[in-house]
């Protein structure tokens, strides 16, 4: 009940992001129906039906991580002061995401199946002139333990891991120098609150690798930079992204190669070429924090002002939140890039344009997501900012200049990765 009540009460942009789960969920759903029908009325065709299952991992993928990400974003189940004495510790607050998660994906999963149902002709006439009976297996009796063990798929898939994700972690001492807990994502805003509540005159601290902006003293000059920290840490994944990224693209090689062998393979390309874009897409999701991180240390090269500081520090800050669905866009960027040289004039054809849809929107959604959580980490820095009379204008100043950073490194990477994934499909 707590969680449908916080979910009926939410503002509308988080409204929206819970229905873009849906949305996500219904079409992931949709295919893995479709990969049922299509088993139950090939049934002389294993591989080609397990192909098509496996085809439908990267929509899964990508269903989860935007889940996930709306999940760390929800305002409604963040720790704040007073919440633990009425019960609604971190624990209980994970658990309603992970609840309110849920129930986004199984409407999801449910809109899937009316549609799924209602092609096939079991609630009404057969659309579409009979177009799509082949493929769901219309007039076939469809195994309802089968169906519903597909549809539980991305609920408790995604569930599980917003209920891993934002599990309570103990972190050792507690910032009032006793012993206490912190508690996975919320542990920045725990702190916050041990450190200073609203009425008590104290001003929460900032974030690890923020700008640091402290009120000038009295007789200092008013346009005095703000104390900025020690840089953050760079991400330790960028070696490993890179080994991964280029095994994917030896898999991918080899996969398109052997294409000819009489393995399964859907129109979208051999099997194998599925396991090389998965590798492909985790390595540039391992190496993109890094890569966000030397962004940020390129922008403060060579004897850098205010703005340069402020929006390189913001950027290492934030390398592993939006580093990794950055990589993800790039990976389906550069998938998208390779598929298109595809001789065939049939080579996509409705199932393969909804997972890709799927993959696509998902990706693009992860990204801004992860960028509206990087805002509101930001909240309490740039309300410092404004109020030592920084100008609205320097504040987007440096947020384009953190955009164009990206850009310039993150383009020429997903326009070399696509050219090389291109290459073994365009033969």
């Amino acid at each position: 009940m707590l969680a449908l009540r916080l979910t009926r009460g939410a503002r509308p942009a988080v409204q929206l992001r819970r229905l873009l789960v849906t949305a996500a969920s219904a079409g992931t759903g949709f295919l893995l129906l479709c990969a049922l029908g299509y088993a139950l009325s090939h049934p002389d065709s294993p591989g080609d039906a397990t192909a098509r299952l496996a085809w439908c991992l990267p929509p899964l993928a990508a269903t989860v991580h935007l889940a996930v990400a709306v999940a760390r974003t929800d305002p409604g189940t963040r720790p704040r002061p007073g919440l633990a004495a009425v019960g609604l510790g971190p624990a209980r607050l994970m658990l309603v995401s992970a609840t309110t998660t849920a129930l986004s994906c199984v409407l999801g999963s449910m809109l899937a199946l009316l549609v799924f149902l209602h092609l096939r002709g079991d609630l009404t006439g057969m659309p579409f002139d009979g177009a799509a009976e082949e493929a769901l297996a219309a007039g076939t009796p469809l195994p309802v333990p089968g169906s519903l063990t597909l549809l539980a798929l991305v609920p408790l898939i995604a569930s599980a891991t917003v209920a891993f994700v934002l599990r309570p972690q103990g972190l050792g001492p507690a910032p009032d120098g006793g012993t206490g807990r912190s508690y996975g994502r919320f542990g920045a805003r725990v702190r916050e609150a041990v450190r200073g509540t609203p009425g008590t005159g104290q001003e929460p601290a900032s974030a690890p690798g923020t700008v640091a902006v402290e009120a000038p003293a009295a007789g200092a000059a008013p346009d005095t930079l703000p104390a900025l920290p020690e840089p953050s840490p760079a991400p330790k994944g960028l070696p490993w992204g890179v080994a991964v990224l280029a095994a994917g693209l030896a898999v991918e090689t080899y996969a398109a190669g052997a294409s000819d062998d009489g393995g399964p393979a859907l129109p979208a390309g051999p099997t194998g070429v599925l396991v090389g874009w998965l590798l492909t897409a985790v390595g540039l999701a391992l190496a993109a924090p890094g890569l966000t991180h030397l962004c940020g240390l390129l922008l403060q090269a060579v004897r850098p002002g205010a703005l340069r500081l402020l929006a390189g520090r913001g950027l290492m800050a934030e390398a592993a939140r939006i580093g990794r669905p950055l990589g993800v866009v790039c990976a389906v960027a550069s998938a998208a890039y390779a598929m298109t040289p595809l001789p065939e004039p049939g080579s996509f054809d409705p199932l393969t344009a909804l997972g890709a849809a799927v993959v696509t929107g998902c990706a693009v959604a992860t990204l801004l997501t992860a960028a509206v959580e990087a805002r509101q980490d930001r909240a309490g820095t740039t309300a410092a900012l404004q109020r030592l009379g920084a100008p609205a204008s320097a504040l987007r100043a440096a947020a384009a200049l953190r955009a164009g950073a990206l850009l310039a490194v993150f383009g020429p990477l997903t326009l070399v990765v696509a050219e090389l994934a291109a290459l073994p499909l365009a033969r």
